[in-house]
């Protein structure tokens, strides 16, 4: 039997576990039995994990008295829109699901967002669970309760807070991932290394036992700062100001999520350096990490400036129209700073250049 690896998020009103190892899909039915009784659910998923996972998925509901009903929608970033919201909605309306349904999210990033975003405002809110399908999913977006989707004008601008119930991280997933999508998931991985356990830097092969302290680091500042309203769980943005601007003035879809955010990696680094007194070796072993998976390390000249830091004003880690910027001042040693210039922020993107 492989170790099966639970990790709990002590939330106040309804906290949840996380459970990490192989094989689970295969046995989620029974795992989710365990929090619900049968009833209808809808399966939302998107057409590259629906061949994979799916069918495997809606029989162990079955076995375990589900009456599931799938939805997939189209891949890709694209579909995290609210239009797409509206698709997921009235496909359960018109398979006859309502406030006693349950809501189970397939996929990876976006996804789990969007459709913990439609369990959000289904009804009024109907509980869901996460099964994350790619690295990123399951060391930072499925956990936390954060869902929703992009905008025009930014990343992330329209969602709510709406815990799952259950999160169910089959690591045999990750085998399926195409190269460039197994690699960026170590962005986020290597953020929480940078912000609370350094020693993961050394420790990035084991998936299982990484993906549960991930899990771990993340399960506990959401605990302190469940709705990101103390200051603490804006430390998990350590690299996304400047990388979320980046993926929206590049183009949702032309880079990565994790891509982006390694580029927001450097930069937050090197402000780090600049402003909070981040160690030259300690900003080499974050970008020595980030290049052993061949993620970007150079911004590319048809990104303009203009575009990032536009995109970047927007986002909603500005707080009353200022700046505050996670920095570090070594590594596992993060903080909120409010001394971060608009005149910094532009001088850390062309440094990317």
């Amino acid at each position: 039997m492989n170790p099966l690896h639970e990790v709990s998020i002590r939330i106040s009103k309804a906290p949840y576990q996380v459970l990490i190892g192989p094989g689970l899909i295969a046995s989620s039915g029974e795992l989710i039995s365990t929090i619900f009784r049968p009833c209808r659910c809808a399966v939302v998923t998107d057409s590259n994990v629906a061949p994979l996972y799916a069918d495997v998925l809606q029989a162990s509901l079955s076995s375990a008295g589900f009456q599931p009903f799938l939805i997939t929608i189209p891949a890709g970033e694209s579909s995290k829109s609210l239009s797409h919201v509206g698709v997921i909605c009235d496909a359960m309306i018109a398979a006859g699901l309502d406030r006693s349904s349950l809501l189970v999210a397939l996929g990876g990033g976006v996804v789990g967002d969007l459709a913990g975003f439609a369990a959000a405002i289904f009804y009024r809110g109907i509980p869901y669970v996460q099964i994350p399908t790619t690295i990123v999913s399951q060391v930072d977006s499925s956990v936390g309760g954060k869902t929703g989707v992009n905008a025009s004008g930014g990343k992330n601008l329209i969602g709510s807070f709406h815990q799952p119930r259950l999160v169910i991280a089959d690591t045999d997933t990750l085998r399926t991932l195409p190269e460039r999508e197994f690699q960026e998931g170590f962005a986020e991985v290597i953020k929480h290394a940078a912000i609370r356990d350094p020693s993961m830097l050394d420790a990035l092969d084991d998936l299982p036992p990484l993906i549960a302290r991930n899990v771990a680091i993340k399960a506990a500042i959401v605990a302190e700062d469940e709705f990101e309203t103390q200051g603490l769980r804006a430390l998990l943005n350590f690299g996304h100001t400047i990388g979320h601007g980046i993926e929206a003035a590049a183009g949702y879809g032309t880079l990565l999520h994790g891509e982006a955010i390694s580029l927001g990696l450097i930069a937050a680094c090197r402000l780090s350096m600049r402003k909070s007194g981040l160690s030259v070796e300690d900003a080499e072993r974050i970008s020595s990490a980030l290049s052993s998976y061949n993620l970007p390390m150079r911004l590319d000249a048809s990104i303009s400036s203009d575009a990032i830091f536009s995109a970047l004003m927007k986002d909603k880690k500005f707080a009353a129209g200022g700046i505050r910027f996670v920095l570090l001042r070594g590594l596992g040693d993060a903080f909120v700073s409010q001394n971060v210039t608009e005149y910094d922020i532009r001088s850390a993107i062309e440094g990317l250049r």
